[in-house]
C-alpha cells in the first residue's frame, strides 16, 4: 500500500488557511451552515440567481450571454460556453469596474482550476477553457471542483517543488518568475479577499432598499 507523502512543514499553515477559507466561503454561499470564524456554526441559505447576477451600481462587470456581448468598458467575454465573464485587454480600465458576485465567483473558480492544471495537470488550460455558469448553483459547484483540484496540486508538492521557480506555468500571472510557495500564498489571499467581498455583497443584497 502506498503512503501519502508528508506535507512539508511550511506548507501546513498555508494549506490549513486555504481549507478554512474554502469552508467558510462555500458555507456562506451554499449553506446549510457556515462557521462564523470562532467555531460556531450558524444557518446559511444557498445563494440565489438574483444575488449571483445582482448589479448594485451602474456599469458593473459580470457574466453575460455571449450573444449579448461584453458590458460597459469591457472588450471581450472570457470563458467557455454560451456565457462569458467581462474582461479587457491591458491596460485595464481606470477606475476599475465594480464586479458582481458572478464575476468574482467565476474569477475564483477559473483561477483555481487553471492554476491547478498548470501545477499538477496538463499545463494547457487557459481562461478560455473554463466554463462560465449563468447561475449560482453551477458557479458554486465549479468553485468546489476547482478548489479540490488546487488542493491536490498542493498535496503533490514537496519541499523542492515549493522552492521551484516557475513550477506553476499559469499563463495569466507572474508564476513563471515566482517560487511555488509564493504562488500558494498569493492564491490564499485571492480566496480570502474575494470571499469577503462576496459575503459582503450577499449582506447588502439582503438589506437593499
Amino acid at each position: 500500500m502506498s503512503r501519502q507523502p508528508a506535507v512539508p512543514v511550511r506548507l501546513v499553515p498555508l494549506l490549513d488557511q486555504f481549507d478554512f477559507g474554502c469552508e467558510r466561503l462555500l458555507g456562506r454561499i451554499g449553506g446549510p451552515v457556515v462557521d462564523t470564524g470562532n467555531g460556531v456554526e450558524v444557518e446559511a441559505t444557498s445563494m440565489t440567481d438574483a444575488e449571483y447576477l445582482w448589479e448594485p451600481v451602474p456599469d458593473c462587470w459580470s457574466v453575460r450571454r455571449r450573444t449579448d456581448g461584453p458590458g460597459a468598458r469591457a472588450t471581450r467575454l472570457v470563458g467557455a460556453g454560451d456565457w462569458g465573464r467581462d474582461s479587457a485587454d491591458s491596460p485595464h480600465p481606470e477606475p476599475p469596474p465594480f464586479t458582481t458576485i458572478a464575476w468574482r465567483l467565476t474569477h475564483l473558480g477559473e483561477m483555481l482550476a487553471v492554476r491547478a492544471d498548470h501545477a499538477n495537470g496538463t499545463r494547457t488550460l487557459t481562461r478560455s477553457d473554463y466554463r462560465v455558469s449563468p447561475d449560482a448553483a453551477g458557479a458554486i459547484a465549479g468553485l468546489s471542483t476547482a478548489a479540490a483540484a488546487w488542493r491536490q496540486a498542493l498535496l503533490a508538492a514537496d519541499d523542492a517543488v515549493l522552492d521551484r521557480i516557475g513550477h506553476c506555468t499559469y499563463p495569466h500571472g507572474s508564476d513563471a518568475e515566482e517560487p511555488f510557495i509564493d504562488i500558494i500564498w498569493w492564491v490564499n489571499q485571492e480566496l480570502l479577499h474575494h470571499g469577503a467581498e462576496i459575503a459582503l455583497l450577499r449582506d447588502l443584497h439582503l438589506r437593499r432598499p
